[in-house]
């Protein structure tokens, strides 16, 4: 059942997806060769907890750790280890927050270093897949469209869109209805309506849409050993149209990138 939220309630997700945010931001300094995923989690556990909020993944489902930290061939789900980053990595860095009763979830696939165009290329149309399907998250619109939009787009750059694995309603519960593909066909699926906040999520391998399992039973990898990108926002309708509760603005500033790829989707002030 899709659990719609009112206005006061958005604002409080706002502020959890922000608390996000600005974890990825004090991160994107941080990700560098040399550094452990193991420190990059702790260092992100006290900035959620300083900021008056409880790490969303921590003991979730028996999640071991408050980030999910996947590099290179690893597509989501990665736990935490001491294992140093190589230049020429990449990670998707996925977070979560919760705060007042509601999650924040959000993700970034960062370069460690100086990675090649080949993969600069697959970062690059992996998060304009996402601004895409975030465009058809209106009025009127289904399931089916944001998923149509993200499959074409990254399928035209022969790329694979994993299908186990896909984006989601969030709320109170980090994992709500309804579920959110990144394939589809137009006009199938639930429709979207007003007050709905969703997680929108592209999964994106540079090789085949296959993916296997560690035996950890977390961990998730491109079957052919090829790279994976992912980038999430938090999403919510709201007179009609998408609005971000999420944001890369704060990850932007930290590495001296310039953008306005949010400003349509964007009506509220970036504040905590």
């Amino acid at each position: 059942m899709i659990k719609i939220k009112t206005s006061e309630e958005i604002e409080l997700m706002r502020e959890s997806a922000l608390i996000v945010s600005k974890t990825l931001g004090m991160l994107a300094k941080e990700v560098k060769p040399g550094v452990t995923t193991l420190q990059l989690d702790a260092l992100a556990e006290e900035f959620i907890k300083d900021h008056g909020a409880h790490p969303g993944f921590l003991g979730m489902y028996d999640f071991p750790n408050s980030l999910c930290m996947s590099p290179n061939a690893q597509v989501v789900h990665g736990i935490p280890n001491d294992k140093p980053l190589e230049n020429g990595d990449i990670i998707s860095i996925d977070c979560g927050a919760y705060k007042n009763g509601f999650y924040g979830d959000h993700a970034y696939t960062f370069e460690v270093g100086e990675v090649s165009d080949e993969i600069k290329k697959l970062l690059k149309v992996t998060k304009e897949s996402l601004y895409m399907g975030i465009k058809e998250f209106k009025n009127g619109n289904r399931v089916g469209d944001v998923g149509f939009a993200i499959q074409q787009y990254c399928e035209s750059f022969g790329y694979g869109v994993v299908r186990e694995l896909v984006g989601h309603g969030l709320g109170q519960d980090m994992h709500e209805d309804p579920e959110m593909p990144n394939y589809g066909k137009r006009g199938r699926g639930k429709k979207f309506v007003e007050g709905m906040v969703v997680a929108i999520e592209p999964m994106i391998n540079m090789g085949t849409q296959r993916i296997k399992q560690l035996r950890d039973g977390w961990t998730i990898l491109t079957a052919d050993g090829m790279p994976s990108a992912h980038f999430e926002h938090d999403v919510a309708l709201v007179d009609g149209k998408p609005e971000l509760l999420s944001t890369f603005k704060y990850v932007y500033e930290a590495l001296g990138i310039e953008s306005n790829e949010e400003d349509e989707f964007r009506k509220n002030a970036l504040v905590l």
